[in-house]
């Protein structure tokens, strides 16, 4: 089954914008307009993030581009295709014989099928002579899975946090019915159950809802988790890799979804909710009970007290199964890969810019200092409507986000009493890991899709319109449409991997 694509990913964004700042009204370069008198000039194709730009500002004229061109001596010239098409503009791209100096892609089958083809040039030497950031701050293992016959073919970009959902309910909803936060997964079903029963925002009306989840059993995780598995993750039984949709733990997770459907306490539209669907009904307070996003306390769950000033919200312990079963789905330590096309005559340049923008945290992941954020007392204090202002210098920065954590955490609790940095750390203490995570193997290419579809069975078993012995079938007709095969070669690569790593090395 695919991996949990980091194409674009709007959660990214959302996260981006609640957790980064900016404002440019003052900067370590003098003035907006850099002078463009460098040494050399470079081209680079890079997402725009879905990001705009204040007004009389673009991706090649703006101060934060033009930092990094004056603390390089490199002119960047930038475009950005637009982000719906942002994979099939690449691919025009590459197929063009017009390359630029560098492309940013968030794929990994993309990276994997052109690297094969020979499309990339290593970097290795350039990395050793001009990327001494890069190398101090992105793991060894890191740049293992980036490496073809031996040599490194990406410079690759880091995700910041671990996992992304954790539990959040209605304190003062849990009080007004006397009852604990919930624990245990009969604790949880008790308080879903009285949340959609017992009129909890005591307006004696039926209007609210035990739990709600979005299209394609989005905002389950934890529910999955205290059975010990994630969907579309693999897991090792036996010495092997087993993709978690088949197997049975994944059954009994269906089953307890299944029941709470069927006794009206989970949400009857949540096969249509979108974000935004689910959003409006946390701020609305329909809903006193769900799986948040670590960011969402800054979002739906603030938007919520403000219209009730009384909500109080808390984070809740993951639901814990049989043998202490708990945790959510990781996010893969990789989240985008730089690549040179070979015959690049300025890649020493792009390594050059990608080294100082991992260098340079501090100003081009949480804005210029003194200007959106300073030092008071030994903390760190951010300007909010500066923060809010521009937020577009994520398009550069991430390109090799590198995290530091010392100022990962100052920066999350600058931004309010949101409990951002509490929530991260909750979640990374959770995590259930993928134990694939390898570039996606050519029979997942070819079947992902179809098995996906498949999996629609999932959320037709959790509403009754098929019995929960329907997974019994699906599983069979997963093993028989591509199923069998990815899991194949999935073992091939964890042998493969196991093997190397008893010989002392890292094998692709």
């Amino acid at each position: 089954m695919k991996k949990k694509s980091c194409v674009l990913p709007i959660i990214f964004v959302i996260a981006f914008f609640v957790t980064s700042g900016c404002d440019l009204i003052r900067s370590p370069v003098n003035n907006q307009s850099s002078s463009k008198s460098h040494s050399e000039k470079i081209s680079i194709v890079i997402s725009n993030l879905g990001m705009t730009f204040p007004s009389g500002m673009d991706e090649n004229d703006n101060r934060y581009l033009n930092y990094i061109e004056d603390s390089t001596g490199v002119e960047i010239q930038v475009t950005t295709p637009p982000a719906e098409v942002y994979d099939e503009k690449l691919d025009v791209i590459m197929s063009s014989g017009n390359l630029p100096d560098m492309l940013h892609t968030y794929e990994p089958v993309w990276f994997d099928n052109y690297v094969k083809q020979g499309a990339f040039m290593p970097l290795d030497d350039l990395i050793d002579k001009y990327g001494p950031n890069l190398k101090e701050k992105i793991p060894a293992e890191v740049w293992d899975r980036v490496r073809y016959g031996g040599k490194i073919y990406a410079v690759p970009s880091l995700n910041e946090v671990s996992g992304v959902e954790l539990m959040y309910a209605r304190k003062d909803w849990l009080d007004r019915l006397g009852l604990k936060p919930p624990v245990t997964l009969e604790e949880y079903y008790e308080v879903i159950r009285a949340f959609t029963e017992d009129d909890p925002d005591g307006n004696g009306l039926d209007d609210t809802v035990g739990l709600t989840l979005t299209a394609n059993l989005g905002r389950s995780s934890p529910f999955f988790g205290a059975f010990g598995v994630q969907l579309n993750a693999w897991f090792e039984r036996d010495g092997k890799l087993v993709n978690g949709n088949i197997l049975p733990e994944t059954k009994e997770a269906l089953t307890y979804l299944a029941r709470l459907y069927e006794e009206g306490y989970l949400d009857r539209e949540f096969p249509l909710n979108l974000q935004n669907n689910l959003y409006k009904k946390i701020e609305n307070g329909t809903v006193g009970l769900f799986s948040a996003t670590w960011y969402d306390t800054r979002g739906p769950i603030a938007d919520n007290m403000k219209k009730e000033p009384d909500a109080r919200w808390i984070a809740l312990d993951f639901p814990t199964g049989r043998g202490g079963l708990k945790g959510v789905y990781d996010k893969d330590i990789i989240r985008g890969y730089n690549v040179i096309p070979a015959g690049s005559t300025h890649a020493e340049s792009v390594i050059k810019m990608l080294d100082f923008i991992a260098s340079d945290y501090k100003n081009l992941k949480l804005g210029f200092e003194n200007e959106i954020w300073k030092w008071e007392d030994g903390h760190m204090v951010t300007d909010f409507e500066k923060h809010d202002e521009h937020l577009y210098r994520g398009i550069y920065q991430s390109l090799v986000d590198v995290p530091d954590p010392v100022l990962s955490r100052e920066r999350l609790e600058s931004l309010g009493d949101f409990q951002l940095y509490n929530n991260l750390e909750m979640i990374k203490k959770n995590t259930i890991k993928n134990a694939f995570y390898g570039i996606p193997t050519p029979a997942m290419s070819k079947y992902d899709k179809k098995l996906d579809d498949l999996s629609d069975v999932f959320t037709k078993i959790i509403m009754g319109i098929e019995p929960i012995d329907s997974f019994d079938r699906y599983v069979e007709r997963w093993k028989l449409e591509g199923g069998a095969e990815i899991t194949k070669e999935v073992n091939e690569w964890y042998l493969t991997k196991n093997s190397s790593r008893l010989l002392g090395g890292e094998a692709k």
